[in-house]
């Protein structure tokens, strides 16, 4: 029984190995697969004029700058990082500018002219 054992065991081993093997390949493929369709995104935003990119809050510059990292990196998240600090560092800037208006007494059109929508 001895040897029957040993073999089961090796078999058990080989099997396990090669599934081990197999799912590595298979998550290689998924991952080229993921990272190709970021480079499509990639590209899909590249082919955007300046006007466009402005609006959802990135630069040609971003866009190279994110077309440089690494392949297993997911550009697309770096993408979104700079558009969303972007997106706050401009609420701010228009808060602070609403502020200093408020408090200066400039909230109000003055009276000495018409309201541009009556002309």
């Amino acid at each position: 029984m001895a040897p029957t054992s040993a073999m089961t065991a090796t078999v058990t081993t080989a099997l396990g190995t090669a599934r081990n093997t197999l799912f590595a390949l298979a998550l290689g493929a998924w991952r080229i697969l993921i990272a190709v369709k970021h480079r499509r995104v990639l590209s899909e935003l590249a082919s955007l004029d300046d006007r466009r990119l402005a609006d959802i809050g990135l630069t040609r510059s971003d866009l190279r700058d994110a077309r440089s990292q690494p392949l297993w990196h997911d550009p697309t998240r770096m993408l979104a990082g700079r558009a969303a600090t972007r997106r706050v560092s401009r609420r701010r800037t228009a808060f602070e500018l609403s502020a200093a208006k408020i408090a200066g007494g400039d909230c109000h059109p003055s009276a000495d002219r018409p309201a541009g929508y009556l002309t």
